[in-house]
């Protein structure tokens, strides 16, 4: 699946498609040809996403087939054992969380899910959490304050459920008391933007010492067509909105909101996601030995210094 901005790179890998359905394997001009328009390919990859307005890295995070929250679990993670329920109400499918090991470390894991087919998108509800997901998470952070164990959250979510049932339920203060968990909790803790990161059911999972972001993810406050709804009466001017959200993760770095950013493979995670695995199993290794280092008060100070600073406007 091709964006909308792709077009010349989506001409140049049919042309090559072609070419390759052509040829028998001894064609010497026909392989040449697919050598030279692979590298015209690549050659236009690099140079379209190099220069992605904020709009585009909206339309990339969003992107069907990029990795999703299951995927870094497969791939970054053993011995998973899954923890369902938030002992008051039911599960929400939106939010997946349990033990496993990270490269032999036993670790708590939270991450917001989207699903791949219909099915699965339907069953955890587009990835966006119900008070039971939150609430859900707040036990797991207790439990891994209560066993000494690092909190590795992962997330990708236009925003937390607004529905009426979830509203009645206490969404707002759901995500109120995950955040004060997240800053109240003695371990380390390490949140990572997959794809998209909304609004505050984003924020409640991304309270953590470390913030990590893919390279073409995106994390705000609320969605450019939310915003354009809001500020203009039109989702039309989500354009505009998304240049004004400075949502994308090298603004965000710019502005000392999130810690670091992980280079994705050319054209995107959605492209390679051995590649973008690789990466971003480096920079959690990275961060969380840097966290281990801390002690238990040295965190929890760290942490919440770090978003009273953050509230208080001293880090822009």
């Amino acid at each position: 699946m091709f964006l909308e901005f792709e077009k010349q790179i989506a001409e140049l890998e049919g042309k090559i498609e072609e070419l390759r359905h052509l040829s028998d394997g001894g064609d010497l001009n026909i392989a040449a040809e697919i050598t030279r328009l692979q590298k015209k390919a690549n050659q236009q990859l690099k140079a379209t996403y190099k220069k992605l307005s904020p709009w585009q890295k909206v339309q990339v995070a969003r992107h069907p087939n990029r990795p999703h929250f299951k995927d870094v679990r497969k791939s970054l993670f053993s011995d998973f054992i899954p923890l369902s329920g938030d002992r008051y109400f039911g599960e929400d499918k939106a939010v997946v969380a349990g033990i496993g090991k990270f490269k032999g470390q036993s670790v708590v894991i939270i991450g917001t899910e989207k699903g791949d087919s219909t099915e699965e998108r339907i069953e955890s509800n587009f990835g966006m959490a119900k008070p039971e997901g939150y609430r859900k998470a707040q036990r797991l952070m207790d439990i891994a304050n209560r066993f000494n164990l690092p909190v590795l959250t992962f997330i990708d979510t236009a925003g937390a459920y607004p529905g009426i049932g979830a509203e009645e339920r206490g969404q707002a203060e759901a995500i109120a008391r995950t955040i004060e968990t997240s800053l109240s909790i003695s371990v380390p803790s390490i949140a990572v933007i997959l794809g998209e990161g909304g609004s505050g059911g984003a924020v409640a999972l991304a309270t953590a010492n470390q913030v990590l972001m893919l390279e073409h993810a995106i994390y705000s406050v609320i969605s450019p067509e939310g915003c354009a709804s809001i500020l203009w009466r039109s989702s039309n001017h989500a354009v505009e909105a998304a240049n004004a959200l400075k949502l994308t993760a090298q603004d965000l770095h710019a502005l000392r909101i999130i810690d670091n950013i992980i280079e994705e493979p050319l054209g995107a995670a959605h492209r390679d996601h051995s590649i973008t695995m690789d990466n971003l199993e480096k920079a959690i290794e990275t961060s969380l030995a840097n966290l281990c280092r801390q002690s238990r008060d040295q965190l929890l100070n760290n942490r919440r210094k770090k978003f009273l600073e953050m509230h208080a406007g001293k880090l822009i």
